[in-house]
């Protein structure tokens, strides 16, 4: 995790290449941890992830649903024309999660927090 200087309430989780049954819960916990100590929006960095299967989606979900529920934030940064990008459009998961291009659109709009 790397927390953001410039921008105190802000962190970022760089995710794996792949995320599947075997990591999806580590990923989601290390998600759920970056909310500790004052962070409001935390963004999950997952441009060089390549990979995403159903665990991995559930994970992201469950992660937004508690971050939601205090007030705070999962910014998704992903590569719009890739697999994970697909796999969110077809689950329908665009308009529920925050879904941005990349990192820094992702922790641009923790500005006006």
């Amino acid at each position: 995790m790397k927390l953001n200087k410039a921008q105190p309430g802000l962190a970022t989780v760089t995710l794996p290449a792949e995320i599947d049954m075997t990591n999806a819960d580590r990923v989601a916990a290390e998600l759920s941890a970056a909310f500790a100590s004052g962070v409001r929006v935390v963004v999950a960095d997952m441009t060089a992830t390549t990979f995403c299967d159903s665990a991995g989606v559930r994970g992201l979900t469950r992660v937004h649903r508690e971050a939601a529920g205090s007030g705070a934030r999962l910014h998704l940064a992903v590569v719009h024309a890739g697999a994970v990008s697909r796999v969110l459009e077809l689950m329908d998961l665009t308009g529920v999660l925050h879904v941005y291009p990349s990192v820094d659109a992702a922790a641009a709009t923790n500005a006006g927090r």
